[in-house]
């Protein structure tokens, strides 16, 4: 559908800043912690990532919605953002085999939207005053309330979204006869990560956030997975409490992202909230171990302490990321565990990493 007149909307942040656009045809506010994205591809991939929940999304690529969107490319059953925020908005979509138009996608999603924003500009704004709650709207002559309405909305710093995107029952995935078994603790999964896992022969149980060491080893797994998600990983005391008796029972444990988090929390490393996290498909990483370098997706607003991990007896870093040295991956002495902060699963993203896959189902033998 084509739009000639398209609603004044605009961006309010936190500290009282102000970027004017136009709506992309759905009215209304959306507040959440504002990000920004610099991955050139796959934005249906991070708009149904479970791990933006609560964030809006500003993306640096010029074009989205230019080739549609596919079902089968969605890691969600819904958009998972709080709202859009781009420079160029492709009505029209050329794609082949694309299922639908990305305007018709937002509005069966209810998702706000806003183009024709100076989205260079706002990235270095937020670049150099760091992640902070914003809204999106098209009630531009209400900005006085929005502003109130915006200092009342929760920070992402000690809030916990876990609950908000993870499974309400257990479910199952791949085959039954599969060789291994894996238990995985779902705190956002992308369901392409657990695609990659099924793909390696194995049948896959995922359990809601909140489940305890003891249910979730009536599977009687191979080895356990904690999954990325949204939010600040400290308040999971349930998992990182699940993470320490998997730990204790000495079984395989594999964490991405929140995952990864959870799992230094459960071996006391603490985590920090950064000026402005890591979200992208060409973040560069150096495998410590092999000396090999990859380049990963991330998506990540918090990270583990460096200085606490180098102090600590037990666990030792495998890989970092190059730009800031910041931890990329552990793993613990003597405990058959690794994690990592980036997303080994690439979607969207580069291939580098899945060998990280095979690494934690080569860990299911041993």
């Amino acid at each position: 559908m084509k739009y000639t007149k398209r609603n004044q909307a605009l961006v309010l942040l936190a500290d009282g800043a102000q970027f004017f656009g136009k709506s992309v045809g759905i009215d209304g506010s959306s507040f959440g912690e504002i990000c920004f994205n610099t991955g050139m591809t796959g934005y249906q991939e991070i708009f149904t990532d479970p791990s933006y929940f609560g964030q809006l999304m500003v993306t640096t690529n010029t074009h989205i919605g230019n080739y549609g969107v596919l079902e089968d490319e969605a890691q969600a059953d819904q958009i998972m953002i709080a709202g859009l925020i781009c420079k160029n908005f492709s009505y029209e979509h050329s794609r082949v085999g694309a299922s639908d138009s990305l305007i018709n996608y937002f509005k069966k999603n209810n998702l706000v939207a806003i183009s024709d924003v100076d989205t260079r500009a706002l990235v270095n704004y937020i670049r150099e005053h760091g992640a902070q709650n914003a809204v999106i709207t098209t009630q531009v002559d209400q900005i006085e309330s929005l502003q109130k309405e915006l200092q009342q909305t929760p920070t992402m710093d000690g809030l916990e979204l876990a609950s908000k995107v993870s499974t309400k029952a257990p479910y199952f995935v791949g085959d039954p006869d599969a060789r291994y078994k894996i238990a995985a603790l779902d705190l956002g999964v992308k369901k392409n990560i657990l695609q990659h896992l099924a793909n390696r022969n194995a049948y896959i149980q995922v359990f809601p956030y909140n489940t305890s060491f003891a249910e979730m080893a009536q599977f009687q797994p191979d080895g356990y997975f904690i999954s990325n998600g949204p939010g600040d990983p400290e308040p999971l005391k349930a998992a990182q409490q699940t993470a320490k008796e998997i730990l204790e029972q000495n079984k395989p444990l594999f964490g991405i992202c929140l995952g990864h988090q959870v799992i230094a929390l459960a071996n006391g490393i603490p985590t920090y909230k950064m000026f402005n996290g890591h979200r992208g498909i060409n973040h560069p990483v150096l495998n410590l171990k092999t000396g090999k370098g990859e380049i990963t997706s991330q998506n990540h607003g918090f990270a583990v302490d460096r200085k606490a991990v180098e102090a600590h007896a037990d666990i030792e870093i495998t890989h970092e990321h190059l730009n800031d040295k910041t931890v990329a991956g552990i793993a613990i002495r003597n405990k058959n565990c690794f994690s990592v902060q980036y997303h080994p699963e690439a979607a969207p993203g580069p291939n580098d990493s899945t060998y990280l896959f095979d690494q934690f189902i080569a860990s299911l033998s041993t």
